[in-house]
């Protein structure tokens, strides 16, 4: 055939690369090697039931033509989401570009200070904009901000509050629903009551902790909450405004009316609606409450030779150290997308955003002018870029669509106009039009859109924005683009190197899943619109849940949760509902093996269950007595279990099967993680297994970039007994017959980026599936065989196996050669490679994933690489002066002067620098030497003034 086939792209080695690779390993063949791995009771008996592989080609003409379907009306719905202008300069050279979106967390800040200074200047716009001096580096979306907003504000009572059970949050009427439907979702398991209602109407119980106010309201109306939030701080509570990010611009700033924290969301600066995601949410706080603060915070601080560095601060907080006490159990967040809306904002500079915010604002008046002038009521004068009008909805609706509009319809009186970005007077008279034609009379028509504001002068804001040297440099193409390339190369990424990242599966984000994301029919579309007019997206998202329900072995799955973490809370909550569904209220204890992800006992403890740990046994594996005892002493209450699988050691536990019937014998339900699914795909199934609910990480196993930090998309699966629980919306109809309430702000999550799991899918086919979990599982074998004699292996399977991944042991090196893990880390980088995980899940070890994707060649130097650390440990031991420690070292300092202030170590630069012949072919250079977490951590700045102020 003409075509290639997509697997032999996906997959790195051909036939003659696995025969050495099997060749290394001691098998005949990939199969002998699978039967030795994976436990011939759990293996499905055939093939996956799905067709084979599309071509690249085919894919292509697939993919466009499902977006044909989806009708291309212009959307004035708001809500939340609206028309943007992505400028072109920022989707050519961060959407589009590897270099960006293959990039991981920024953990390795020493090989990430190009994001990570994108990052930074995210978080200065958000605090610049809110008036609040500290801000996180984005959240999964509006509405879940808001419910951590929330969860924020009760954790921060004080004794007395908490001793007095002060447990209401009151929230007023005038909010997003599905905002409203997050609080309600996450109130509960936590004992949280809400009080809806309208603010300026409100009776105090004294029961009160916080307030949740959206500024401006749902339906546009701008207040003054100055007196409310004096009144809410008298009586010991914390305010939050769900703010919109391009209003601010215009508007008083949150912290100067009183908000103790502002949440929301920045779609509006240069992101595409995308049928609801993704989009990068914001959370800002005073600086007092900035350890209470979820998510990721970028810091300043200095490296090794005193240089301003950039880093993730206050690390402590992270699920796998503080686990069911953590602040919250978000992981992945919205990286890439931050990205984009800092640049966004660099781009257009604080006069630029003005125009913006202004442009919005006098086309909403404008229209509202017109139809004033029809005699319809206006609900509000004072108004950003959103107006309600008293009309009737069902009539509206009918010629509004004919004329090619969406307005949104909150009540059968009512119907909500938002205007945006790239608003024109054209459809300010068409929307003038529509209401024209419902009163039977002529169409009036406006001849200019004379850009001013119109709300009243108290609300103006007068502060300052953006007055940071960044936002307003580059304001040209030229400029940003250079900017961008000059951060893009402080930075690993896929494009480089691999990335072996254990339990993060950093595999290959083919280019053709990657194209459709940037096209107008897809990125245009409102996640409320009309389900007819997405019928292109209805049919991926369909497709893609199927194939999902095949692979997982599943009755059904919900695409709603928008990223790994909340795929695993969606998952307790139905478990919960389903005990509920039963009048099993009691069942609130879930275990979980010691070995698990942080964020299983975290996401536990926030779906209100109370955590029992399992031990592991000598070999890693769950302590199989030690369930059974817990279980039984438990199985009144038990809810369920929350199990890795593979186990987070990357081992496939023989024992999987009676640990489920241990469970389900006393009562309880198996919920599955799936973050190791890349080693379980088309050889067995969660479903086939005996689980009940199991999370996938789109962005691992099926191969959604990691953005440096997110997207993520955390779809669950369920067995049927599950399916009616399944999250619902309270805007558009989704979810099981008896649905939890929502989990992300829309329906389907992050829709837009689901079209690269679709994608791939569709690409590899029923037997290209399960021929990458083979060959991941080969390579990681591959990797721990030629390492013998080297390092040593921490866990292996009964039959010395390791599965996708593997620990490799540096405990000793501490003790032997004085060198920490972290300084192998950091050494790596000198060679080109982003490091293994650190630490985790056992201390002082790497664990290392190569994928299905990397070339033989490619994990050849890395285990050259990190043979060559080893040589360098041993060779360094009692030197003071230290090559390993030392690292990484940086252009400037290999190339400065000798002696004093310059090159002064015993090894030489060639040797720091260039340490095998290959590495000069490819040199990446560090950006910044060994960063001094303590030092920004204790001097916490994180807003981008100029570097050179903070030292």
């Amino acid at each position: 055939m003409a075509q290639d086939q997509f697997v032999n792209r996906h997959i790195g080695n051909g036939p003659e690369e696995v025969a050495q690779m099997l060749a290394t390993i001691g098998v005949k063949s990939v199969a002998e090697l699978i039967d030795q791995v994976v436990p011939p009771q759990i293996q499905l008996p055939g093939p996956l039931d799905l067709p084979e592989g599309m071509s690249e080609s085919d894919f292509a003409a697939h993919i466009r033509a499902l977006g044909a379907k989806n009708k291309p009306l212009r959307t004035l719905i708001g809500m939340g989401y609206y028309g943007t202008a992505t400028p072109a300069a920022i989707v050519r050279n961060i959407f589009e570009n590897p270099a960006w979106y293959t990039s991981y967390t920024p953990y390795q800040a020493e090989i990430s200070q190009g994001r990570l200074e994108a990052l930074l200047n995210f978080q200065t716009v958000v605090s610049s904009l809110t008036g609040l001096p500290v801000s996180n580096c984005s959240l999964l979306d509006e509405a879940t901000a808001a419910a951590e907003a929330m969860i924020m504000m009760f954790n921060l009572r004080s004794r007395e509050a908490q001793k007095e059970g002060r447990n209401v949050l009151f929230v007023d009427e005038n909010i997003f629903p599905q905002t409203l439907d997050l609080l309600l979702t996450r109130s509960e398991p936590l004992g949280i009551e809400l009080a809806v209602d309208a603010y300026g109407e409100y009776e105090f119980s004294g029961r009160e902790f916080g307030a949740i106010l959206q500024y401006p309201g749902a339906n546009g109306h701008i207040a003054d909450y100055s007196a409310f939030a004096a009144v809410c701080h008298e009586k010991g509570m914390l305010v939050t405004a769900v703010a919109d990010i391009l209003s601010l611009v215009l508007l008083k700033a949150p912290a100067e009316w009183g908000a103790d924290i502002a949440v929301g969301s920045t779609q509006r600066f240069g992101i595409p609606m995308g049928f609801g995601g993704p989009h990068a949410g914001y959370m800002a706080t005073k600086d007092a409450y900035k350890r209470n603060m979820p998510g990721r915070i970028i810091g300043v601080s200095v490296d090794r030779l005193g240089n301003p560095a950039l880093r993730m601060a206050l690390q402590m907080r992270e699920q796998h150290i503080k686990r069911e006490r953590a602040t919250s159990n978000i992981c992945t967040a919205q990286a890439l997308l931050a990205t984009m809306a800092g640049m966004f904002a660099v781009y257009h500079g604080p006069e630029g955003l003005k125009r913006i915010a202004i442009h919005a604002h006098a086309h909403a008046h404008a229209a509202a002018q017109l139809i004033r002038g029809l005699d319809y009521e206006l609900v509000s004068e004072n108004y950003f870029d959103t107006i309600e009008v008293v009309a009737d909805a069902e009539k509206i609706e009918a010629i509004a669509v004919k004329k090619g509009l969406n307005l949104f319809y909150p009540t059968n009186d009512t119907v909500h106009i938002s205007f945006d970005e790239v608003s024109t007077l054209a459809e300010v008279n068409t929307v003038a039009a529509v209401f024209a034609e419902a009163a039977e009379k002529e169409a009036p028509a406006a001849t200019e859109v004379p850009e001013d504001l119109y709300f009243d002068g108290a609300f103006v804001r007068t502060s300052e924005i953006l007055t940071e040297k960044v936002f307003h440099k580059y304001h040209n193409e030229t400029d940003l683009m250079r900017y961008i390339k000059k951060l893009e190369r402080r930075d690993i990424s896929l494009a480089n190197s691999m990335i072996s990242l254990g339990s993060c599966t950093m595999k290959l984000n083919s280019a053709v899943s990657m194209m459709p994301l940037s096209l107008a029919e897809w990125g245009n579309v409102h996640p409320f619109v009309p389900l007819d007019q997405a019928e292109g997206y209805m049919e991926m998202i369909r497709g893609l849940e199927r194939d999902l329900a095949v692979i997982t072995g599943f009755d059904a799955v919900s695409m709603q949760p928008n990223s790994g973490a909340a795929g695993e809370y969606t998952g307790l909550m139905v478990i919960r509902a389903y005990h509920h569904s039963r009048g099993d209220y009691h069942r609130n204890i879930a275990l979980i093996p010691a070995s698990a992800h942080g964020t299983n006992p975290a996401s536990a403890a926030m779906a209100g269950m109370k955590v029992v740990v399992v031990a592991t046994d000598a070999n890693g594996n769950v302590d199989v007595d030690d369930l059974r005892k817990k279980a039984e002493e438990n199985a009144a209450n038990l809810s369920c279990l929350m199990i890795t699988y593979p186990s987070t050691h990357g081992i496939f536990e023989s024992k999987i099967k009676e640990i489920m019937e241990i469970v389900h014998r006393n009562g309880g339900q198996v919920y599955f993680d799936g973050a190791n699914m890349n080693a379980l795909v088309g050889l067995s199934s969660p479903g086939y297994i005996g689980a009940d609910v199991c999370h996938l990480n789109l962005h691992k196993t099926f191969a959604i970039p990691h953005g440096g930090g997110g997207p993520g998309v955390g779809p669950i699966g369920v067995a049927k007994h599950l399916t009616p629980f399944l999250p619902s919306h309270p805007i558009v109809k989704t979810g099981g017959t008896e649905g939890i309430t929502a989990v992300s702000a829309a329906p389907w999550g992050s829709a837009m980026v689901q079209m690269i799991s679709y994608g791939y899918i569709k690409m590899l086919g029923a037997s290209g599936l399960r021929r990458a979990s083979e060959m991941a599982i080969v390579a990681a074998n591959y990797m721990a065989c030629a390492l013998k004699g080297h390092y040593g292996i921490v866990y292996t399977g009964e039959t010395g196996r390791v599965g996708h991944e593997m620990i490799v042991d540096c405990r000793n090196f501490r003790a032997d050669y004085g060198v920490e893990t972290g300084d192998i880390a950091r050494r790596l980088m000198d060679y080109g490679f982003h490091a293994p995980t650190l630490s985790f899940p056992v201390h002082d070890t790497l664990m290392v994933e190569p994928t299905e994707s990397e070339p033989k060649a490619e994990l050849d130097r890395f285990l050259e690489t990190l043979i060559a650390i080893k040589a360098e440990c041993v060779a360094s031991v009692g030197q003071e002066d230290h090559i390993v420690r030392n690292a990484p070292h940086t252009a400037y300092e290999c190339c400065g002067a000798d002696g004093e202030g310059g090159w002064n170590h015993p090894y030489s630069r060639m040797q720091a620098a260039f340490p095998l012949p290959w590495v000069v072919e490819n040199k990446f250079w560090p950006y910044v030497s060994k960063i001094d977490a303590g030092y920004g951590d204790r001097n916490l700045v994180c807003t981008c003034d100029p570097l050179e102020s903070y030292l």
